[in-house]
């Protein structure tokens, strides 16, 4: 593991088929577990201002609570209207049963807790 990677979550915190929100860095995040495959995507929708973590999961796809759009965990990329722009997504490793996220840039820090902060 690098020095540079933060703690998300451990496994045992986040089941198959679960998302769980979580902030790291002042970051709101959505974490997500399909089988042994975890990922990570910002935890806001780019549409309505919703938590992700509030959302359906369904297979590798999260429907927002507010207005039903999809997106793909895996890549953040909107599956259907009125969801247009996608949710960022960020690499993740798993270590000794515990999720890390890989350092961010600044700019994806900045991003990140402008939804933080709204």
């Amino acid at each position: 593991m690098a020095d540079k990677q933060l703690f998300v979550t451990s496994l045992s915190d986040l089941g198959d088929g679960e998302v769980k929100q979580v902030i790291v860095r002042n970051m709101c995040l959505a974490a997500y577990r399909v089988g042994e495959a975890v990922y990570v995507t910002s935890g806001v929708c780019t549409h309505g201002h919703a938590l992700m973590a509030d959302g359906y999961l369904d297979g590798y796809e999260i429907e927002c609570p507010l207005h039903q759009g999809r997106f793909d965990i895996r890549t953040g990329v909107p599956m259907c209207a009125p969801v247009t722009v996608a949710l960022e997504s960020f690499p993740v490793e798993v270590v000794d049963g515990n999720v890390y996220l890989q350092a961010l840039d600044g700019a994806a820090v900045e991003r990140q807790a402008e939804n933080v902060a709204t």
